[in-house]
């Protein structure tokens, strides 16, 4: 469809046999800013409108970063319009120096630190998952000894969740976007919840970053479905919404429903055209692939 059919109203007409403004069959959670140029930039504007549009779901990186009066604020909206928050980023990430992979003891201690607070801000906001990157490989020492390293974190932090029912999600990232990083595949995040074994150590299995690391999508999510307990979206090439690269996003999430999944997929990309026309042209995109 041109971009000129497009408006920014909620009430606009569209294409499909899945009618505008239902909810969607997924929890497909927008991020802040997502929908700026249709709702303003006001967050509680953006979840009045996205709730309007049917979703159902909510994630924020930087939810830990905001005042803890909009942070009150904008889970008093969610609740209210029957909104679930998603992941926000529970720790600081090293991209290019490694620490929990080091085992050095006052990086871990931090990591565990940002974890205790995090807790806090979970209940908040009314957050269950919370994202977890174990930072860059160190490269003078073996992967078994790295790996070791970042299940001793990851077991210390989950005796922190645990007593809260909180969750943290481990997410495997790209090469070409994230070189150098220790966790890059499912099959690794397998390994180490199983390690952790652990309810509050989970696989976030990001679309995206494992269609470029290693493909095989849906075999691949079968084979650590029992670790995974959050996705994230993105197309590729671009990393812009689902219909706009070579990822089967209708054939993924029919898979996915099928399997009986009812968490929250967070939609981590960008929008392929600009502008309030832009917004609406991915809410049309992912109608599309709602409809299975």
């Amino acid at each position: 469809m041109a971009a000129a059919a497009f408006s920014a109203s909620p009430a606009i007409a569209r294409q499909g046999e899945v009618k505008p403004n239902q909810p969607f069959k997924l929890k497909y959670a927008p991020h802040p800013g997502m929908f700026e140029h249709s709702a303003g930039k006001d967050l509680i504007a953006q979840l009045e409108f996205i709730a309007d549009e049917g979703f159902r779901a909510f994630e924020d990186n930087g939810m830990k970063d905001r005042e803890v009066a909009l942070q009150e604020k904008m889970a008093k909206t969610m609740s209210r319009l029957g909104i679930e928050m998603g992941v926000f980023v529970a720790h600081k990430i090293y991209w290019k120096e490694p620490n929990l992979a080091s085992g050095n003891p006052d990086l871990r201690e931090e990591f565990l630190n940002d974890i205790r607070s995090s807790v806090e801000v979970a209940k908040r906001v009314n957050a269950k998952w919370m994202t977890v990157v174990p930072g860059h490989l160190d490269l003078r020492l073996d992967m078994g000894y790295q790996t070791a390293n970042v299940v001793e974190a990851l077991k210390r932090a989950a005796n922190i969740l645990e007593p809260h029912g909180l969750v943290m999600v481990l997410e495997p990232l790209n090469f070409r976007n994230h070189p150098g990083l220790f966790l890059t595949k499912a099959a690794q995040a397998y390994e180490i919840c199983k390690a952790v074994d652990s309810p509050s150590c989970k696989i976030l299995f990001d679309i995206y970053h494992q269609q470029i690391q290693e493909g095989n999508l849906i075999p691949n999510i079968d084979l650590a479905w029992e670790e995974i307990a959050y996705f994230q979206i993105g197309d590729n090439p671009g990393r812009k919404e689902p219909t706009t690269g070579e990822i089967n996003y209708l054939n993924v999430f029919s898979h996915i429903a099928s399997k009986g999944y009812d968490g929250i997929l967070g939609m981590e990309h960008g929008n392929s055209m600009p502008g309030a026309e832009g917004e609406m042209a991915m809410i049309e995109a992912y109608r599309k692939v709602d409809d299975f």
